[in-house]
């Protein structure tokens, strides 16, 4: 994420959160430390994991105040131990204690979503399948969500509703059919878009083919239909396997054949990332 998209896109995400968790003062803050004093904080991981938000780190305490001085040890994507420190942060004691909580949520949740990532990913290894991502991510977080899943080495699905075109059941059942949903998407889209085309059965997969769908989510189907799907589908249109897949389950699906593999897993079951805000002191000068 480069700086025109943090300002444009990021910087009000966490704007709203600072103001969720600041709504009229700290007033614990405000007790014991009345006016400015320069101090450093340090930032320690305690769990094994794979780091990703760095930089959205830095930016909470930014907004805060523009003077503040973050560094770090690693960057977004490398491997973290427990017990490493991994930045410091110099300022204001007032904005370090501030903006502490809304910083580690941030750095926690996506370094959480990364580490969870890389690990399904090891399980794709040696497969021609992709991992990607799902829009089930928490409101107001899509986009470090789906940054987080790239940094643990997935792909990303569509970002939004005006980022592709996906038919799924409901869309399929407003339309009257697959066929007719996908003649209808044709003809309303501009023709670089894609039609990705969801189908739960043989059936329905046969009937996208022939209507031309560019891409088929294989929805909860058996393993064996899902086989059978990848081979139909073969130099006709790309395919996609969906729902309820985790770490736990994935090993299963490895062999079928399909291109992509969506997992909602990554964003909306990662555990965090345990890491910490240590060792405040004041600095004199």
């Amino acid at each position: 994420m480069n700086n025109i998209t943090m300002k444009a896109n990021a910087d009000d995400l966490i704007l709203l959160a600072l103001k969720e968790d600041i709504t009229s003062e700290d007033i614990t803050t405000n007790s014991v430390m009345p006016r400015f004093q320069l101090g450093e904080v340090e930032l320690i991981c305690k769990q094994d994991g794979i780091v990703a938000g760095l930089f959205v780190f830095k930016r909470v305490f930014e907004l805060l105040d523009s003077d503040v001085q973050v560094e770090f040890l690693v960057s977004d994507g490398e491997k973290v131990k427990n017990g490493q420190k991994i930045g410091s942060v110099k300022g204001d004691i007032r904005v370090l204690l501030s903006g502490e909580r809304t910083a580690l949520n941030y750095l926690q949740r996506m370094s959480g979503i990364a580490t969870y990532t890389n690990r399904v990913v090891e399980l794709l290894k040696g497969s021609k399948t992709k991992l990607l991502d799902t829009r089930k991510t928490t409101p107001n977080m899509r986009i470090f969500e789906k940054y987080a899943v790239k940094v643990g080495g997935g792909c990303n699905h569509r970002y939004n509703l005006s980022d592709g075109i996906l038919l799924k059941d409901n869309h399929i059942g407003a339309a009257g059919s697959v066929k007719k949903a996908v003649e209808m998407a044709k003809e309303y889209a501009p023709f670089v878009r894609k039609i990705e085309v969801e189908v739960e059965n043989l059936d329905m997969l046969k009937e996208a083919l022939e209507a031309g769908a560019d891409i088929i989510m294989l929805d909860n189907m058996s393993v064996e239909d899902m086989k059978t799907a990848a081979q139909l589908c073969r130099g006709k249109a790309e395919t996609e396997c969906s729902g309820n897949v985790t770490k736990e389950n994935i090993a299963k699906l490895t062999d079928i054949g399909v291109d992509y593999i969506s997992s909602g897993a990554l964003t909306h079951s990662a555990p965090i990332l345990d890491l910490s805000l240590k060792n405040l002191h004041p600095i004199e000068g």
